[in-house]
């Protein structure tokens, strides 16, 4: 009822602007017999502030139905439930990652299952190792790893802190997500390509930055 109310007075404003004459009336005399009136300059502050309010929650209604399309589209396609989806796209946006990124990663880690544990001790959606998402938050135990929406935020967190370091080369930073800084630091020494197909897996067809913001 409120958002019909303030559409109300959009239209009621609209109406009275269009009853506004072009021009004033050019003497005392033909603005004595002027029988229109517009209002006090309170009453005009009030109606604009309701209709500042009607544009914003307007805005606000656009924006959440965008969200909730752009997230069914991702259901649909990565063939997940539209909770998951909507984890997934939150939280790779509120860690400053393209969620199109977020979503790839997370079907090559672990095909979007939360329970999912590798040979080597990776964890969870983002196969997080234990040792990486403790530096990223000291109180992470094996078992909140198991939690989609803390997997989620260490992981992508963890993503978009390899792409800073790697000045936004997303290739590279795929790589030492995958095979850990280490090994990509050693065989570049060596002169060797560090590839192994992982990133290629996550970034086919592609053509992002790898960021949100």
């Amino acid at each position: 009822m409120d958002r019909l109310r303030k559409v109300g007075l959009v239209v009621v404003f609209l109406g009275a602007v269009a009853l506004i004459p072009r021009e004033q009336p050019r003497n005392a005399e033909a603005s004595e017999n002027s029988s229109f009136s517009f209002g006090s300059s309170s009453q005009n502050r009030q109606l604009r502030a309701e209709l500042d309010a009607t544009k914003g929650a307007l805005e606000l209604a656009n924006a959440q139905l965008t969200r909730a399309r752009t997230i069914m589209d991702y259901s649909t396609r990565y063939k997940v439930g539209a909770d998951l989806a909507g984890s997934v796209y939150d939280v790779a946006v509120a860690e400053g990652i393209d969620p199109e990124l977020g979503f790839r990663l997370v079907r090559v880690e672990s095909e979007f299952n939360p329970h999912a544990t590798s040979t080597a001790g990776a964890i969870g959606l983002t196969q997080l190792m234990p040792a990486t998402a403790r530096y990223f938050d000291s109180t992470a135990t094996k078992q909140k790893l198991y939690n989609a929406q803390t997997n989620l935020h260490l992981g992508f967190r963890y993503l978009r802190s390899l792409i800073d370091e790697n000045h936004g080369n997303v290739n590279l930073a795929l790589l030492v997500y995958n095979r850990g800084p280490q090994a990509v630091e050693t065989l570049q020494s060596l002169g060797m390509n560090p590839s192994n197909g992982y990133e290629h897996a996550v970034m086919k067809g592609y053509r992002g930055t790898g960021l949100s913001n």
